[in-house]
């Protein structure tokens, strides 16, 4: 049986025992995650969602955290007097071993979803923040001022 889940704003088609190497997520290494947005299932049948699979999930477990190639930039600008610029970027990644496909049963499956670093973040901001702000007094208008003078 196979999936195709989306996570880290990429596709993966997985199955289980495949190793993937996904966009940064928050989890240590021997942590188990779930993925829940499952755009497709396969096997004897074939399942598509629309837009996910209800009720599918894709388990797996945290290997480590590594860092992909480096990718190097270089800026070059023309004519005389002009600048160059060297620049790398090494991308963290997450490596990830698939262990279970589920096909039904992923809310009763006791295993804590796959978050991103910044939907992390994101979220422990908006915990963070009060419900309703304080409504801030309305100042009045020159005309309104003078007329109650």
């Amino acid at each position: 049986m196979f999936a195709v889940l989306k996570t880290g704003g990429k596709q993966y088609k997985v199955q289980a025992g495949d190793v993937l190497r996904v966009e940064l997520l928050a989890a240590n290494a021997g942590d188990k995650v779930q993925f829940n947005e499952i755009l497709m299932l396969g096997g004897d049948t074939l399942t598509v969602g629309a837009p996910f699979v209800a009720g599918a999930a894709v388990q797996a477990e945290v290997i480590d955290t590594i860092k992909a190639d480096k990718v190097i930039t270089y800026h070059k600008r023309r004519r005389k007097h002009s600048s160059q610029r060297t620049r790398g970027h090494r991308q963290q990644l997450t490596l990830l071993r698939v262990t279970e496909v589920l096909a039904s049963g992923a809310d009763t499956s006791g295993v804590k979803e796959a978050i991103g670093t910044a939907s992390a973040r994101r979220s422990a901001h908006d915990a963070a923040a009060p419900a309703e702000a304080p409504a801030k007094p309305k100042r009045a208008s020159k005309k309104a001022a003078e007329a109650q003078e």
